[in-house]
């Protein structure tokens, strides 16, 4: 995982570990967590596809699998928050294992 802020905007890296990936379940548990902040979030997959966090279908459509690192952008107030709730889910392989 890496961290980095930079003016208004706080990101941090997190590796899909699960087997399967972010299929549809794990998708709905990130646009839960990401929905709960006022700010805008965004996610990068290493490829440079860039979608909305708040988006099922923006999630699902990075199809990342098992192993692909994924970038999220917040603004600094939610950060450390954000960061620690996301940084649970992908600890836990999304409840799928």
């Amino acid at each position: 995982m890496t961290d980095q802020s930079s003016g208004n905007v706080h990101s941090f890296t997190l590796e899909v570990s699960n087997k399967m990936g972010v299929h549809a379940r794990p998708a709905a548990m990130i646009v839960r967590i990401s929905s709960q902040f006022s700010g805008e979030v965004w996610v990068t997959k290493r490829d440079g596809e860039r979608v909305n966090a708040k988006s099922i279908m923006g999630i699902m459509m990075l199809a990342a699998a098992r192993g692909s690192e994924l970038m999220f952008e917040c603004s600094p107030a939610d950060a450390p928050d954000f960061e620690k709730q996301m940084t649970e889910l992908f600890a836990s392989k999304f409840q799928d294992e």
